[in-house]
C-alpha cells in the first residue's frame, strides 16, 4: 500500500492551535496525490524516450567525431556538414534517458514492494538484453567465420560476462556497446530498492534526493572513485530531478519541491562539463541548452500534455528499449555492409536502411521477446516470490 501523501499533526498541537496557524500547516504540508498508483501511461513521456534514443542514434551515425567512420570514401564533415554538426549533440539523449529515467523509476516504485520492484525491472530489462546480446554474438561468430572482422566481442567468456548485465566489474568489454548505460540504470535502482526497503513517503522521497546530492557532491570534492560509482555522482542531478518532477505530478508544485528541481538542475549543469570535454564536437553552453530543453519538453509531458492518450506515442515507448540496444552494435554493422556491397547507394540512404533495419528489428523484439517472453517471465518470477512448501512425505 503507498504510504500517506501528507504528514498529520500531532493530537498535543491540534487543540491549541491558533486557526492561522493550522492554516500554515495545511499549507505546509504536500497535497494528496493527484495521480495514483496504476494511473494510466504517460504517453508523451514514452514519445520522450523515442526521441532520447534517436539522438544517440543519429550521434553514433552521424555525429560521431571519429575520422572516416564509414570508410575512406565518406568524411561526415564534408558529406553531411549541417547533419553532423546537429548529431553532434545527440550524446546527450543518454543524459535524457538518465531524466526520464528518474521520473519513470519513482513513479515505479510508488506503491511496489521492494521484490515487486525488482521483478518489475528484471523483466523488463534482461529478456530483451539476453536476445540482443545473443544475436550480436551469432552475427559475429558468422562474420568471422566467412572471413572478416568481427566488431563485437564473441568468445565465450566475455559473453558469459555480458550475460549478467555487469561486464565491466567482471574484468569483460560489453558485447553491446550502449550496454554500459544499463550498468548506470541498475545502481540507480539498487538506490530506490534501498529506500524501498525503508518505506516510500513524500518527505522521505525529498530527503533522499537532497541527501544524494549532497553525498555525490562530497565524493567529487574528495575525488572518491568508490563514492561516485556508488553514488552515481555524474548522473546523480539527472535522477534527482526527474524525481522531483514526478512528485510535482503526483503532489503538485511547492517550494521545497521547486527547490530539489533547481539544486538537482544546478548539479547537473555543472558536472555536464566533464561529459562535454569526452566530446570534441560538443559546447558546454549549447549542450546544456539543449538538455535543459529536453527538462521542459519533460515537465510539459507529465503537466499540461498528461491527458495525451496517443497510442502511437505508447508503442514509440516500447520500442525505445529494443532500438536503443541494436542500433548501434547491429544497426551499424548493417550499413557498412550495404555501402560496402551497393556503393552507389550513397551514406546517408545506407544510413537510412541501417535505422529502419534497427527499428524492425526493435519492432520484432517487442513482439517475439518483450511482450511473449518477458510477461512469462515476469509471471513465473511473481509466482517464485511466494513458492508453495514441497510436501517431504510426496514422491517426486
Amino acid at each position: 500500500m503507498p504510504a500517506s501523501a501528507t504528514a498529520s499533526v500531532p493530537a498535543s498541537e491540534r487543540g491549541g492551535a491558533a486557526p492561522g496557524v493550522n492554516r500554515l500547516r495545511r499549507a505546509a504540508r504536500p497535497r494528496r496525490s493527484r495521480a495514483p498508483s496504476g494511473a494510466g501511461r504517460l504517453a508523451a513521456v514514452d514519445g520522450l524516450r523515442l526521441l532520447a534514443a534517436a539522438g544517440v542514434a543519429s550521434y553514433h551515425y552521424l555525429g560521431t567525431p571519429t575520422p572516416r567512420f564509414w570508410g575512406e570514401t565518406y568524411d561526415l564533415p564534408q558529406a553531411a556538414p549541417l547533419l553532423h554538426a546537429v548529431s553532434g549533440y545527440g550524446w546527450l539523449g543518454v543524459e535524457a534517458f538518465f531524466l526520464i529515467s528518474g521520473f519513470v523509476i519513482c513513479m515505479s516504485c510508488w506503491g511496489r514492494t521492494p521484490a515487486q520492484f525488482a521483478v518489475s525491472r528484471i523483466a523488463r530489462l534482461f529478456p530483451l538484453y539476453w536476445a540482443v546480446v545473443l544475436i550480436i554474438v551469432v552475427m559475429g561468430t558468422v562474420t568471422v567465420l566467412v572471413g572478416q572482422r568481427s566488431g563485437a566481442p564473441t568468445d565465450l567468456r566475455t559473453t558469459l560476462g555480458n550475460l549478467t548485465m555487469i561486464p565491466r566489474p567482471l574484468g569483460v568489454d560489453f558485447t553491446a556497446g550502449v550496454a554500459w548505460t544499463l550498468w548506470v540504470e541498475a545502481r540507480f535502482y539498487l538506490l530506490m530498492g534501498a529506500l524501498l526497503l525503508i518505506g516510500l513517503t513524500y518527505r522521505r522521497v525529498v530527503a533522499f534526493g537532497l541527501l544524494w546530492l549532497v553525498l555525490a557532491s562530497v565524493g567529487r570534492e574528495l575525488h572518491s572513485a568508490v563514492v561516485d560509482e556508488l553514488l552515481l555522482s555524474q548522473y546523480a542531478g539527472l535522477f534527482v530531478a526527474g524525481i522531483a518532477l514526478y512528485l510535482m505530478h503526483r503532489f503538485g508544485h511547492n517550494l521545497l519541491l521547486w527547490l530539489l528541481l533547481g539544486f538537482a538542475w544546478c548539479y547537473t549543469l555543472t558536472v555536464l562539463e566533464d561529459r562535454v570535454a569526452t566530446h570534441s564536437t560538443s559546447g558546454w553552453g549549447l549542450s546544456a541548452t539543449v538538455l535543459t530543453g529536453f527538462l521542459v519538453l519533460l515537465a510539459l509531458a507529465c503537466g499540461p500534455l498528461r491527458h495525451l492518450q496517443w497510442r502511437s506515442l505508447v508503442y514509440a515507448g516500447a520500442l525505445t528499449y529494443p532500438f536503443y540496444l541494436v542500433h548501434q552494435s547491429i544497426g551499424i554493422p548493417v550499413t557498412r555492409g550495404v555501402l560496402k556491397t551497393v556503393p552507389g547507394l550513397g551514406l546517408l540512404p545506407s544510413v537510412a536502411v541501417g535505422l529502419t533495419f534497427s527499428l524492425l528489428l526493435a519492432a520484432i523484439l517487442n513482439r517475439q521477446v518483450d511482450r511473449r517472453f518477458g510477461r512469462a517471465f515476469r509471471r513465473h518470477l511473481t509466482a517464485a516470490l511466494d513458492p508453495v512448501p514441497v510436501d517431504p512425505g510426496r514422491p517426486s
